[in-house]
């Protein structure tokens, strides 16, 4: 192959490579395009049912965001929301709620429902999210 020809295919190659990038560029930021009200910048998570039936609600990719929401065992009323990775290795934990505790399976860390660590190794809370009913849906703030 010539060194020309070789050129003009690696040209087209980077060319077709970043217009995934320039469409991704040009698209609307808009929050009501991304699942978000208008009001606040809330997403639905689940139902109200479904929580009460569960215990809890969680979704690995909700904007981006591996969430999990509780209803404050203190507070029934109120409900908490928490990133549902482990601040130690990126594992996701899960509400254990004999325990009231949400429990890391890799390494054993603890958090207590407001996300601050209850054992380690995780020396570091978990993220905490603003969460809300409104109707029979459970709403997040991402």
């Amino acid at each position: 192959m010539k060194r020309r020809k070789f050129n003009n295919l690696l040209a087209l190659g980077l060319l077709a490579g970043s217009l995934p990038v320039a469409i991704a560029a040009c698209q609307s930021d808009s929050t009501s395009e991304t699942g978000a009200d208008a009001d606040g910048g809330f997403v639905p998570l689940g139902t109200v049912a479904d929580l009460d039936a569960q215990g809890s609600l969680s979704n690995e990719n909700l904007q981006g965001k591996n969430l999990a929401v509780i209803r404050d065992p203190d507070a029934p009323d109120t409900l908490i929301a928490v990133s549902a990775v482990c601040t130690h290795a990126g594992c996701t934990v899960a509400w254990n709620g004999e325990q009231s505790l949400f429990a890391c399976p890799c390494h054993g860390s603890n958090f207590n429902p407001d996300g601050t660590v209850d054992s380690g190794p995780a020396r570091d809370p978990l993220e905490t999210f603003e969460a809300k009913v409104e109707g029979d849906q459970v709403l997040v703030k991402v």
